[in-house]
């Protein structure tokens, strides 16, 4: 197994290769305004340092959200073009759930905690865990004031958290998802024989750009 594993929902932009047993080389670089220019460099970079081409993935693993529309499509065409171009299946996984199992030492066994990321329009993407491998609640996107009562006494990880104190006083590191998680909780679901999500964008609302409401259509004469 050689697992492709790369994720563009958060300003991070990151991949990593993993064996099946470890992570063998990853790369992350936090801009968020050059996911397209970034990824396919720190394709080539991770395959340098691993030592491996391209035609000996076996799989692809790609972040599907929540994010932003414009970041996120960039990681997800990716990967669907990587797995055509190879005959490889392409796995998706919940961004969120690749930072709640990325920060399992931040928590040092923490019981019930929240991820929440940056969702702009000063709002978090988020959901409850119960550990670092179980989710309790549907991702979702809401003003931090909105959901205060509902995390309420818990830690946070994720940019999100950050960004929002009075709502996440206990906001603790990473603030980002790394491909690195990404690639060992797929790992580690493949080998239990559990189903990972279709590379689907999960993108909880409308894209940031839209046609004006009041554009006028000109048609030539």
């Amino acid at each position: 197994m050689l697992l492709l594993a790369l994720d563009t929902a958060t300003p991070a932009v990151t991949v990593a290769l993993h064996d099946g047993t470890s992570v063998v080389a990853e790369s992350s670089q936090v801009d968020a305004r050059r996911h397209g220019e970034l990824l396919l460099p720190a394709v080539d970079r991770v395959l340098a340092e691993a030592g491996a081409r391209l035609d000996a993935v076996t799989g692809i693993v790609v972040g599907v959200g929540p994010g932003p529309y414009t970041g996120l499509r960039v990681g997800l065409m990716t990967a669907d073009t990587f797995g055509l171009a190879l005959g490889v299946p392409v796995h998706g996984l919940c961004t969120l759930d690749g930072l709640a199992y990325e920060a399992r030492d931040a928590l040092d066994g923490a019981g019930p905690f929240v991820v929440a990321t940056d969702a702009r329009r000063k709002e978090v993407y988020w959901a409850r865990y119960e550990n670092a491998r179980t989710r309790v609640t549907e991702a979702a996107v809401d003003r931090p004031a909105d959901i205060a009562e509902a995390v309420a006494g818990l830690p946070a990880v994720g940019q999100g958290a950050r960004l929002y104190p009075d709502t996440f006083p206990d906001a603790r590191g990473p603030e980002n998802v790394s491909a690195a998680a990404l690639a060992a909780l797929a790992a580690e679901k493949l080998a239990a024989g559990e189903e990972l999500l279709e590379p689907r964008p999960l993108y909880l609302r409308r894209p940031d750009a839209q046609v004006p409401k009041n554009y006028k259509v000109v048609t030539p004469k």
